[in-house]
Formats: C-alpha cells, structure tokens, sequence
C-alpha cells in the first residue's frame, strides 16, 4: 500500500530528472549543432520556445499520474491520497484531502520514501519575496526576460543553461568562489567557461545580503553592495528531508532530520527492524537511480524478514546497499555535459587513499573530432595501483554520458586494469579514450601519492 499527499511518482517525474532534461536537451543539441560544420549555416535562429514548454510538458505528463495510477493498478498496489503520519510503531495515519481519516496498520514495515524540499536562506518576509524553487524553475510557463539565481550546485547550473537558452538574462550569484565544487575542478572550469561564453552573468565569491519584490520584479543587494534588478530569483541553495511533519517524533526520532540507515535501508535509531528509509530522504546518495536502487534492496530485505529468511549482507549481498556508497554515477546536463563516478581527487586526498591520477584530453580521440571538430573536453580516472583497479572517473564534455555506465561497471565490479585492456572500444567512438587511458597510465613512471591531484 502507498500513501501518497502529492502526485504518485515523485519528484523526479514532475519537478525534477524530466521537466529539466525535457529543457535542457534542447539547449544542449541546439548549442550543439550551432558549432558544427554544414549544420551551423541551417541553425539561424532561436529555440522555439512554445515547442520546447509544450515537450516539457508532456515530459512531466502534464502534472497528471493516470498512468501511474493504471501502474499501481497492474502490479496490485493499493493507493490511499493524503497526508501521512507515523503514529507510534507500525501505525500511520492518513489526513485525506476531503478531511477524513485513515488508520493503517502494516503487519511487518513502513517505509518512508518522502525525499527531500529545498533549503532555503532565511530571507526576511520570503513570502512576499515569492522566490522560484527548483519546482517552479522546471514548470514555469514563461520565459522571464531577467532570471537570478542563487546557488553554484547541480540544480543552479542546469537552469543556467536552459533558461538562458530559452531567452532569459541569467545572472548566477554564489557565494562559492567556483562552480559544482563537488565536480573535479577542471570539469567545473568548463562549465563556467560555457556559461559565461553563452552570456551567463557569472557573480562568484559573492551572495545575496536583502532581496524585495517591488512592482512585479525582484531587488537585489548583494553582499559587496551591488544593486541587481531580475523578475525572478531562483533560490538554489541546496535540500532539506521532508520529515518535519511525518510524526517519527512517535517513534523517538527527530522531526526534519534526515534519517540515518544501515546497509539494509533499516532506521538505525529505531528498534524492531520496521522502519526503512528509502532514497533521499535517508541522504546516501541524492539521486533517483540510487533511490530505486536502494528500493529494490529494501524490498527484498523486507521479504526476507517476512519469511524469516537470513539476510544476504555480505558485500556483494542481495540484501545491503553497497552501491550508493561507492558507486554513485550522476550526470549533470550542461554544455558540457559532465559524467563522473567513485571518487575525486579531493574526495581520496581527504581520505588519505593512494591513488594515481590519469588525464586524456577527450578532444584527441577520433571519435570526438568526429562529433565536433573542435571537441573540448577531458576524462580522468583515478587508479588504486596497489590493486589496479578503477576507484574513479569523471569525464566533461559533449556526449560523455555514454561512457558513465562502463566506468560505473567497472569501478561496482573492481575489475583489474588487465582485464580492462580486453574491453575493446570500438572506432570512431568517444569510448576510444579508455585506451588512451589505459596507454596513459602505463606509460606513468612517478610512483603514487596519498591524494595525488594532477
């Protein structure tokens, strides 16, 4: 049975991984094509705007879940609409939107998979303020002609790129002195190199000190005292669990707390192995893949347990969550587009892992040149040479999201670099650069250091 206050499906299918895809890839294949020869001279004008609102819209069905609902029905889930609240142990009571109450009583575990909201900065009278969350940043139905953003992560730097492509002046303010500081350095580097090419407004090292709506716009003093003037401020400033008003309070955790899990997807806090947190919620890995990932584990836990069946938790168990630790692919859709997975320089120098560092200038690879003769881009991987096996790999530049699953299945299986070498790409492809990797690290003579940062 699930509970549902909002639209069956989540935030991804409506708000988030769909309706910003749906405008980003016209933005990314228009910028695309604009750079390429022969195809250059036919891209004379702007995206078509409606077109590109009408595909999102689709894309996010139209905020409708009938056929999610037709889903539910076939795999015989049953749906009860509203707002739900844990009520003591294994007890959850549900406030419909007619009013009414539901009392719920699960036999064997509640799973809360109520993800997370967006974070934002204590600005005096934000009601009034009227401030664009990624919601509203993935739904609008205009193109406001000067757009502010706050923020320098994921959510920031996607809408950047769609929305200037779609019309508006974009000024993006961080206090951050870089972009995506969680990216490899030198893929962020690209993309603001891009953004700022494309006519971003780049405010870096900076943050918003007071912003007012007045006479429909947005006023804005930054924190060195420059005035801006935008119709809409987007408040990108990171996330917050929706737990505040899920009543774990009954159950002795704390109200907006993220809820800690072991492998199992099991609350740690709470006794008698019920209660799962399942996706962002529980802040493993924020990312829709990994929430269905842990899904699928958190089901087949809650089966075995039915059936007093042992759980499978060894490291490659069917039963533990190993995945959204040290395998988490993540795609960010910008121009370029940056894929990575498993760790980063930074990441390894603050765990003090040994770790050889390996770059490949995509651009040299045949395949690049044929998708663009003046293909910018670059792949790293970060080698453990005790093992030789792939521990992590980020990659920037256009069409580098296929070569995410081969890095993710090789870093998930630790294959050895020796077998690597018989996993042969095929040409002209952009997957070329694996063996140029491979050649790379080879030819490597320094010996390896603890967080080596080439």
């Amino acid at each position: 049975m699930i509970v549902e206050s909002e639209l069956v499906g989540g935030e991804c299918s409506y708000w988030a991984c769909e309706p910003s895809k749906a405008l980003l890839r016209p933005a990314l294949l228009h910028r695309e094509a604009a750079r390429f020869p022969g195809v250059a001279s036919a891209v004379t004008g702007p995206l078509d705007v409606a077109a590109v609102l009408k595909h999102r819209d689709h894309m996010a069905a139209d905020w409708n879940d009938e056929d999610q609902l037709a889903w539910l029905d076939s795999v015989r889930v049953d749906l009860v609409r509203g707002h739900g609240r844990l009520d003591g142990p294994k007890q959850v009571t549900v406030r419909t939107s007619d009013g009414a109450t539901v009392r719920l009583l699960a036999r064997h575990a509640v799973a809360l998979c109520t993800g997370t909201a967006a974070a934002l900065p204590p600005f005096p009278d934000s009601d009034a303020l009227r401030p664009w969350t990624s919601r509203e940043a993935t739904a609008a139905q205009a193109v406001p002609d000067r757009l502010a953003i706050l923020g320098a992560g994921v959510v920031a730097v996607e809408m950047a790129t769609a929305w200037q492509a779609l019309g508006a002046q974009v000024t993006l303010i961080a206090r951050e002195s870089r972009l995506l500081e969680r990216v490899e350095p030198f893929a962020a580097d690209l993309v603001a190199e891009r953004l700022a090419d494309a006519g971003v407004d780049l405010r870096l090292g900076t943050t918003i000190a007071t912003a007012r709506r007045l006479d429909g716009g947005v006023q804005l003093v930054l924190a060195d005292g420059t005035r801006l003037s935008a119709d809409e401020l987007l408040l990108a400033t990171g996330r917050t669990p929706r737990t505040a008003d899920l009543g774990v309070d009954t159950v002795g955790l704390t109200a907006g707390g993220w809820l800690d899990t072991d492998d199992t997807l099991t609350v740690t806090a709470v006794e008698g192995d019920w209660l799962y947190a399942v996706g962002d919620v529980n802040r493993r890995a924020l990312l829709t893949h990994q929430g269905k990932y842990q899904a699928r584990i958190a089901g087949a836990v809650i089966a075995a347990r039915a059936r007093g069946q042992r759980l499978d938790t060894g490291r490659w168990g069917r039963h533990a969550a190993t995945a959204d630790v040290a395998a988490v692919p993540q795609v960010i859709f910008t121009d370029p587009e940056i894929a990575a997975v498993g760790l980063t320089t930074a990441e390894a120098a603050r765990t003090g892992r040994a770790v050889r560092v390996v770059d490949y200038e995509i651009g040299h690879v045949a395949g690049a040149i044929q998708h663009d003769p003046g293909y910018r881009g670059r792949a790293r991987v970060l080698i453990d040479p005790e093992r030789e096996i792939v521990v992590g790999a980020t990659f920037a530049g256009a069409g580098v999201t296929e070569l995410l699953h081969s890095a993710t299945v090789a870093i998930a299986g630790e294959v050895p670099l020796a077998r690597l070498w018989h996993a042969v790409p095929s040409f002209p492809t952009i997957g070329e650069v694996w063996l140029r990797l491979l050649e790379t690290y080879r030819d490597q003579q320094e010996p390896p250091t603890r967080g080596a940062v080439a």
